[in-house]
């Protein structure tokens, strides 16, 4: 079974990975939309590199823009996206041993 993602260890590593000054992964709610002027204010360019991120991090693959867009509503989305494609991708490698 995989280590499920918190919420606090995404927000932290989006962080980081995006490189966001003055943002902490403290500073913004779970549920606070990433793109926007009512969230974090992310752009295209911020989703291109959170794809790389997320693909890096937790080797999962985000191939559609409709998927992308929802799963990057928030960051608590985006967690409970990240963690059901680990969790699916764990159960294929245990059915495939």
């Amino acid at each position: 079974m995989t280590t499920q993602v918190s919420v606090q260890q995404l927000k932290a590593m989006l962080v980081q990975r995006l490189n966001l000054k003055g943002v902490t992964a403290d500073s913004f709610a779970d549920d606070a939309p990433l793109f926007g002027p009512q969230g974090l204010g992310l752009d295209s360019v911020d989703a291109l590199e959170l794809v790389l991120a997320i693909e890096s991090e937790y080797g999962i693959q985000i191939q559609d823009a409709e998927v992308g867009k929802e799963a990057f509503a928030s960051a608590k989305v985006l967690c409970e996206f990240v963690n059901s494609r680990r969790d699916a991708a764990a159960a294929g490698r245990e059915q495939g041993a």
